[in-house]
C-alpha cells in the first residue's frame, strides 16, 4: 500500500533533522520549543503511520492528544524569539489545558473532538498572528539579520495551522457523508504540515537564534529616559565606534542591553528620527561598511558580506540594493579606487 510508508519516511526525515540541530552548535533554552516541535512531529508521523497503516485502532485515542500539543510549541517557539518581558501574557500553564481538555472530550463525549480541534487550531493560529503584529522588531531576540525571515515564517505559521484544520474539517466530513473512506489519504497530506512546521520553526531556530553569549549586565540608569536624539547617538556610537553592527548575533535584545536601554525606546527613536525600522537601520551601517571593504580591498563580495555582519546573500542583496540601487558587484565597479 503506498501510503503505509510515507509517515515513517516523514518521521526518519524528522529525526535526521533533529539530530543535525542537536550537533550543531549548543542548543541553548530559547531552542527548546523548535526541539520539541520537531520531535513531537516526528513521533506524531509515527504514530499516524500505526494508525492509518497498519489500522492500529487503539492509536485513535492518542492522536488528538498529540495533535492538540503542536499549536502551543508553534506558539511557544516564536515566543522564544521574543525578550521575556515583552512577551509576558497569560500564565504558562493555560497551554498546557488543551490536551488535557482532550483527554476530557475522549473519555465523556468523542464527537467533539474533531470541532475542539479546529477551534483550537484556529484559535492559536490568531495568537501567532497577534505576536507579529509588531512586525520584525517585535522578535526582539532574533537576529537582525534574520528577524524578517523569522517574522514571515510566523505568519506562514499560522497560515499552516488554518490549513491543518481545514484537514482536521475534512476528515470529519468524510467520516460523516463517506465513513472515512478517504480518511487515510487525507491523513498522510495532513501529516506532512508536520514537515513544513519543521521547515519553518527549523529556519527560524537556525538562522534568527542567536549564538550563546555571556550576558551582558543591563545599566538601568536615568538614561532610560533619554530623548531620541541621545538614544539614537548612544547607538549610533555602539554601531560604528565599537563596530557593533559587525556583529552578526546582533538582535535588538541585545542592542538595549549594550545601550542601557529599552528595546521599545530605541525602536521608537529610530522609527521617529529615521523613518526606518531598526533592522534597516543596522543594515545600513553593515552595507556602509561593505562599500567601504569592496570599494578599498580585494576582498571578494562574500568575504566582505560577512566581515560587514550579514550571514546570507540573498539578505546581503536585497539591502544592498535598498540602499545603493545596485549589486555589490555593480557597485564596486563604479566606485573602485583608481590605482594612484
Amino acid at each position: 500500500m503506498i501510503f503505509v510508508p510515507l509517515p515513517f519516511v516523514v518521521a526518519l526525515l524528522l529525526l535526521i533533522f533533529l539530530a543535525a540541530m542537536l550537533r550543531s552548535d549548543e542548543p541553548g533554552k530559547g531552542l527548546r520549543p523548535f526541539l520539541a516541535l520537531v520531535f513531537l512531529c516526528a513521533v506524531q508521523s509515527i504514530i499516524v503511520g500505526l494508525r492509518w497503516g497498519y489500522d492500529v485502532e487503539i492509536l485513535r485515542y492518542v492522536l488528538p492528544v498529540l495533535a492538540s500539543c503542536l499549536p502551543s510549541l508553534v506558539l511557544a517557539s516564536f515566543r522564544s524569539l521574543i525578550h521575556r518581558e515583552e512577551a509576558a501574557g497569560s500564565a504558562r500553564w493555560l497551554h498546557a489545558t488543551p490536551p488535557l481538555g482532550i483527554i476530557v472530550l475522549l473519555l465523556l463525549s468523542p464527537s467533539l473532538i474533531d470541532g475542539a480541534l479546529i477551534v483550537l487550531f484556529v484559535g492559536y493560529a490568531l495568537a501567532l498572528v497577534k505576536l507579529g503584529r509588531a512586525g520584525p522588531d517585535g522578535l526582539d531576540e532574533a537576529r537582525f539579520d534574520g528577524a524578517h525571515a523569522a517574522h514571515r515564517a510566523l505568519l506562514i505559521a499560522a497560515a499552516a495551522l488554518c490549513v491543518s484544520a481545514l484537514f482536521d474539517l475534512a476528515i470529519f466530513l468524510d467520516f460523516q457523508w463517506a465513513r472515512g473512506t478517504n480518511a487515510a489519504l487525507v491523513a498522510s497530506n495532513a501529516n506532512l504540515l508536520g514537515l513544513l512546521f519543521l521547515g519553518l520553526t527549523a529556519i527560524v531556530a537556525a538562522r534568527a537564534r542567536p549564538l550563546p553569549t555571556s550576558a551582558v549586565n543591563i545599566d538601568q540608569a536615568s538614561s532610560l529616559a533619554a530623548k531620541d536624539r541621545e538614544v539614537l547617538d548612544r547607538i549610533d556610537h555602539l554601531l560604528a565606534e565599537q563596530r557593533l553592527s559587525r556583529d552578526e548575533n546582533l538582535t535588538l535584545s541585545r542592542l538595549a542591553r549594550r545601550a542601557g536601554v529599552p528595546a521599545r525606546q530605541i525602536s521608537g527613536a529610530v522609527n521617529r528620527l529615521a523613518r526606518k525600522n531598526v533592522s534597516q537601520y543596522i543594515n545600513d551601517f553593515r552595507i556602509a561598511e561593505a562599500c567601504r571593504l569592496l570599494r578599498e580591498t580585494d576582498l571578494s563580495v562574500t568575504a566582505a558580506m560577512l566581515e560587514s555582519g550579514f550571514q546570507t546573500k540573498s539578505n546581503f542583496n536585497r539591502e544592498f540594493r535598498r540602499v545603493t540601487s545596485l549589486s555589490p558587484a555593480s557597485w564596486r565597479e563604479r566606485n573602485r579606487s583608481s590605482p594612484s
